[in-house]
């Protein structure tokens, strides 16, 4: 009886160490520090402590510091949130760019976001690559991802929105480029962020489907270049029927009076979905803009100013049609 008794509590022993080693895994905060003062030195190392498809929130703290890593964040992670010390001091970087053996647009970003629910706060995704062709420092294919006080550096294809129907959120970012260093499918919202091109060239290049109704909204931007900088369009149709608005937004004087380019494809003209209201600033010429892009209605600006409405469109799939 002793026997069976003994047994019992060292059975329950083991299951309660396994239990506080599991506990200790997977924690709520994570800690990056390259000083060694945190639980990992690296971002990519921190992923492995996060739980897959986990129902509540882990933040990842990362320290200042130069993290030269190129970071795909799976698909089975979730309610995860990316806050760095400072958006100046945390920088995650590399430097991967198209003509690298081959590599192509999609394969450059330095961090890739394939899981939903993510949050990215006060720390930088940079792709230092030289200008020698297009560069992505992020990639996102997942839905519901916010980006709040954060900066984003490249040249060409600085950020891919990915993702049919993925919905993205930018709040008082900074943003830079130089040729389409915006550009993709999905749904953007663009809050109180600084736009700077650092070229004569295109800011975005949107390729938003013929049944998505609102693809980039620029609400309360500032559009600024380098000194040298003298001729940029707001956008370019990536595909036809690009959504691309700039609401309440300060354009300088780089910002060409026509405003908008049709990728030299006059039949873009027909379909692509391009608009402005309540632009101010030197780059505001409204009577000069290309006939084909809208002066928006009240009735159009209060919608694409409703995040509920903006972020609320549904796709629909009959696998037997």
């Amino acid at each position: 009886m002793k026997l069976r008794i003994l047994s019992a509590l060292l059975l329950c022993t083991l299951i309660f160490s396994a239990s506080s080693a599991a506990a200790d895994k997977w924690k709520h905060d994570i800690y990056v520090a390259q000083d060694g003062s945190g639980d990992y030195t690296s971002v990519a190392e921190a992923l492995e402590g996060i739980r897959a498809f986990m129902d509540y929130t882990v933040t990842v703290h990362i320290k200042d510091g130069t993290y030269k890593e190129k970071i795909v964040i799976p698909s089975w992670l979730k309610n995860v949130e990316f806050i760095g010390e400072s958006p100046e001091g945390t920088v995650i970087t590399f430097d991967h760019h198209a003509n690298i053996d081959n590599m192509g647009t999609f394969r450059t970003y330095t961090v890739k976001v394939e899981a939903s629910d993510v949050t990215f706060r006060n720390l930088t995704i940079e792709n230092n690559a030289p200008q020698l062709g297009q560069a992505v420092a992020l990639h996102t294919e997942g839905d519901r991802i916010r980006f709040i006080n954060c900066r984003f550096l490249g040249n060409q294809d600085t950020i891919y929105t990915g993702g049919i129907n993925a919905r993205l959120f930018f709040d008082k970012c900074y943003i830079e480029g130089t040729t389409d260093f915006i550009f993709g499918p999905a749904t953007a919202y663009f809050k109180d962020c600084d736009i700077y091109s650092k070229r004569d060239s295109y800011i975005t290049a949107a390729s938003t489907p013929a049944d998505v109704e609102i693809g980039y909204v620029f609400d309360n931007c500032t559009l600024k270049a380098a000194p040298e900088v003298k001729k940029v369009y707001l956008g370019r149709p990536w595909r036809p029927y690009a959504h691309t608005v700039f609401i309440n937004c300060e354009m300088d004087s780089h910002i060409l009076p026509a405003g908008w380019h049709n990728w030299r494809n006059p039949d873009n003209e027909k379909t692509a979905r391009y608009g402005e209201y309540g632009t101010r600033g030197p780059g505001e010429n409204a009577s000069s803009r290309v006939e084909w892009a809208s002066r928006l209605t009240p009735e159009q600006v209060a919608k694409c100013l409703d995040l509920s409405k903006v972020f609320s469109q549904v796709s629909t799939w009959n696998p037997v049609d």
